[in-house]
């Protein structure tokens, strides 16, 4: 088994926690991780994005040219990594900020997740992030949602601990929305 992302958008979106919480699951069931961000000049508001590599075997390097699949959360990311993705690669897009005609669907399985909203319905659309995580978990089966919630304790830092259960409740809906047909 093998598989690489790229997870990019704004400074401020929580693109690196969902890589780090991504590669926290995945290292918690056992598979072999890579994760590497990268930040552009500013932080918040600047872009962003991180790599994640998930194997049953080593990983040689982080370092991946056309991956397969990409998640992103702002047009600019859309339009500079969804290109990239392999033929019948994945790209799951934030469709509450980036239009469809932004993504160069042609050979690849795109997936339009309205995160902004579906984070409201949980109660605080800075959950975004953790909505796009649960359908990234429920589309890929790299990791089931449960074993992305068990993995928050070890990847959030402890003052954030008392916000387990809301983001939990984000990710469960993400993944919620890939199964009634997102």
């Amino acid at each position: 088994m093998y598989f690489d992302t790229i997870i990019a958008g704004f400074g401020g979106q929580g693109v690196m926690l969902m890589g780090n919480v991504l590669a926290s699951a995945a290292m918690q069931a056992g598979r072999q991780v890579t994760y590497m961000p990268v930040y552009g000049v500013e932080m918040r508001g600047g872009t962003a994005n991180c790599t994640v590599v998930i194997s049953d075997k080593p990983v040689g390097s982080p370092i991946v040219q056309e991956p397969l699949c990409a998640v992103v959360m702002n047009r600019p990311s859309a339009e500079k990594f969804a290109p990239q993705v392999k033929k019948k690669g994945l790209v799951l897009v934030n469709s509450s900020l980036v239009e469809d005609k932004y993504v160069q669907a042609r050979t690849k399985r795109v997936y339009m997740v309205p995160t902004l909203e579906l984070a409201q319905e949980v109660g605080n659309p800075r959950l975004a992030n953790m909505v796009m995580l649960g359908a990234l978990a429920q589309v890929s089966g790299l990791v089931s949602v449960e074993q992305v919630i068990a993995s928050l304790p070890k990847a959030l830092d402890k003052r954030y601990h008392k916000m387990i259960p809301i983001n939990s409740e984000a990710l469960r809906r993400g993944a919620d929305y890939m199964i009634q047909g997102g």
